[in-house]
């Protein structure tokens, strides 16, 4: 028998018209996207907007599931009856107009297309909730045991066991975490406390190609805020252009700030940006990230939010680092003006992870990624989502059909596939300061966080997803490719002074190396051609990372923005919680840089450039090292030359006694001598 739980209010004080949502069971539909590969561009628009509207109906569908609760329970046909059969029928008019759309443009109808319109009400691996409600359960574990919360176990096998079947990552007795009760999230469908592990349980699993050959080794940073003006909507003009609501789920915004489902691709080039370099439009989106908390958002009760089940306090990111690297096994070229990317696929949870594409880390722990969990993150480190986009283009579209097939991957040794070459590869990393939410109690005493999502996806981590739409200047474009070509490191920022210099030399999210700039070697994200998973080492510290290249919020040596000057902790002392990691993980011990100043520790406004030989910022991160000459310790040089230009008295006094017993003792054997030659 199928569960359906009726979760009715989201907490006490909550939405006034409590939404009615599945939590236990969700429905699972072929995603008719990324099966039309070829349509022609006189249909697109029509094809784009019967698209939107499937998504539509399988929200109102999945409302209507969590409705009818009581119903299920007492008829266990009720839901594939009343709720999958006439989905299906719905399904099925759509689909004959999408293929009478592609046949009116002179094309062939979609094979299969047809087969496409059958749902499944299945298990969504979600326990059921308790009796009287609630945000969460009594007993609800840590996703520890059972890593996964869905009857796998690692972070390997992302998404489904059974794409499409009623045991995708679960059996209905299995509940999804261990028999937790609750169902977690504060609308009813997710998070639960099995989306959530431990990033100190998960060992290092991060691979890189190596550069080789003609490889392209620069970066290129483009410095565009954190949405800071709070620009929101649920639209995706990538997507479901034309389509008001077309994601069902908010987005974040930055860059281009005319970006909507109806905004054309004039009106693009001709926006405001929250770009530094106003000569980056671009626009840069991705789902919210909300605390599941109670807090009433602006779209409490509209459809993309509230009503759909994204609920909860919306978090403005702590920094945004977004980072164009080069290929590393040849040089790229200039991405086309208006080109469109999606990475990650919104709908993994019931499609499977075969373009799923996110990944979640903590600072500190940015050589271990996971996809189908968010990571809890020890005190002093944040978490972080990151997302390396497709960086092979197929040389012709701006976009494609299903906005996949017109980009790809490299292959794990960093090759484009045949027919297509390298451009520079966006790498956007995205921080958060979120506490690790109290599972024990199904996040009651600190809320669980989690991203926006279509209703029936469930606020799963492996459903998370960026767009992009290229809009820099042409000039700036032949910048970024002529940068990474020639292994520079470029961008807003670069040069020095005030704001550090932008010379991370292609640093990682982890940066090992020398550098720093603006937004740290950081923002020189990944080395070239970075994996999804990569996060990069070599020249120019990591942002909120505590390795030698000093960036934003960076303890490490080659100050950046925001770190702290020669022998300034920015970021300041960790916490011993931040520090308590593999040994593998563990940073070599260097002698200690004393601060005069406590307040001086890690400031956030300081915006000092220079050596800020720091040790771990506020994140987690590796102490910094040395300088990366061997033998060399700065650390006792420096304190050599202090004791030197004006020490303590007594620091004075015991270098001077040694001199002055030398000239005692001489002086001494001068009157012995004198004595001497009297006498003879």
């Amino acid at each position: 028998m199928m569960a359906a739980n009726v979760y009715a209010s989201a907490t006490d004080g909550g939405t006034p018209d409590a939404q009615v949502l599945s939590g236990a069971a969700t429905i699972d539909c072929p995603d008719v996207a990324t099966e039309l590969t070829e349509v022609p561009d006189q249909a697109r628009a029509e094809v784009d907007k019967e698209l939107a509207n499937l998504d539509a109906q399988i929200a109102e569908a999945y409302k209507r599931l969590g409705e009818s609760a009581d119903a299920i329970r007492q008829d266990p046909g009720f839901a594939e009856n009343a709720i999958a059969g006439p989905l299906k029928d719905k399904r099925a008019a759509v689909l004959a107009r999408i293929g009478a759309a592609v046949e009116k443009a002179g094309a062939e109808r979609p094979q299969g297309l047809d087969d496409l319109a059958g749902c499944a009400v299945r298990d969504s691996g979600n326990a059921p909730a308790p009796e009287e409600g609630g945000d969460g359960g009594e007993q609800a574990g840590d996703g520890q045991d059972q890593q996964n919360g869905d009857g796998r176990q690692g972070g390997d096998q992302q998404g489904d066991d059974q794409q499409g079947g009623d045991q995708q990552g679960g059996g209905q007795d299995q509940g999804g975490n261990g028999g937790q009760a609750g169902n977690g999230g504060q609308a009813g469908n997710g998070p639960v406390p099995g989306d959530y592990v431990s990033i100190e349980s998960v060992q290092p699993n991060v691979d890189k190609p190596q550069p080789s050959g003609d490889a392209s080794t620069g970066t290129f940073t483009s410095e565009c805020g954190v949405n800071e003006n709070g620009l929101f909507n649920s639209d995706n003009v990538i997507a479901a252009p034309g389509v008001s609501n077309g994601a069902h789920h908010f987005h974040d915004y930055i860059g281009n700030q005319a970006t909507n489902a109806f905004v054309s691709d004039d009106e693009l080039t001709r926006a405001e940006t929250s770009c530094e370099d106003q000569r980056d439009k671009s626009s840069y989106y991705w789902p919210v990230l909300r605390l599941q908390n109670g807090t009433e958002e602006q779209d409490a009760q509209s459809p993309g939010g509230g009503i759909e089940g994204n609920v909860g306090e919306i978090v403005t990111p702590k920094d945004v680092t977004l980072t164009f690297v080069g290929n590393p096994k040849a040089k790229v070229t200039a991405m086309p003006r208006l080109l469109r990317i999606i990475t990650g696929d919104a709908k993994s949870f019931v499609n499977g992870p075969a373009n799923a594409n996110a990944s979640w880390s903590c600072t500190g722990f940015e050589d271990r990624q996971l996809k189908d969990k968010y990571p809890l993150c020890p005190e002093g480190s944040d978490v972080v989502r990151s997302f390396a986009f497709q960086s092979c283009w197929d040389g012709r579209n701006i976009d494609s059909a299903n906005h996949r097939t017109h980009m790809a991957f490299t292959d794990a040794e960093g090759n484009c596939p045949s027919g297509f070459q390298p451009i520079p590869q966006l790498v956007q990393r995205i921080v958060y300061d979120v506490d690790a939410p109290s599972l024990e109690d199904g996040g009651k005493t600190v809320p669980l966080f989690a991203v926006d999502s279509f209703p029936e996806q469930l606020h799963k981590p492996i459903t998370d997803h960026g767009d992009f739409i290229n809009v820099f200047e042409e000039d700036l474009m032949n910048e970024v490719v002529a940068c990474i070509n020639e292994g520079r490191t470029c961008g807003a920022g670069a040069g020095g002074g005030d704001n550090g210099g932008d010379d991370g030399n292609a640093g990682g999210d982890d940066g090992n190396g020398n550098g720093g700039g603006d937004n740290g070697g950081d923002n020189g994200a990944e080395q070239p051609t970075a994996t999804p998973d990569d996060p990069g080492q070599g020249n120019g510290g990591g942002q909120d990372d505590g390795n030698q290249g000093g960036g934003k919020d960076d303890g490490g040596q080659g100050g950046g923005k925001d770190d702290g000057g020669q022998g300034d902790q920015d970021g300041g002392q960790e916490p011993p919680a931040a520090t308590e990691k593999p040994a593998d993980d563990k940073a070599t011990a260097q002698p200690d840089v004393k601060v005069s100043d406590p307040a001086d520790a890690g400031g956030k406004d300081d915006d000092r450039g220079g050596a800020g030989q720091g040790k771990g910022g506020n994140d987690g991160g590796q102490a910094a090292q040395a300088a990366q000459v061997p033998g060399s310790l700065p650390e006792l040089e420096d304190n050599t030359q202090a004791q030197g230009a004006g020490g303590s008295l007594a620091e004075t006094g015991a270098q001077m006694w040694p001199a002055a017993i030398g000239g005692v003792l001489v002086i001494f054997g001068f009157f012995v001598l004198r004595s001497v030659r009297r006498n003879a």
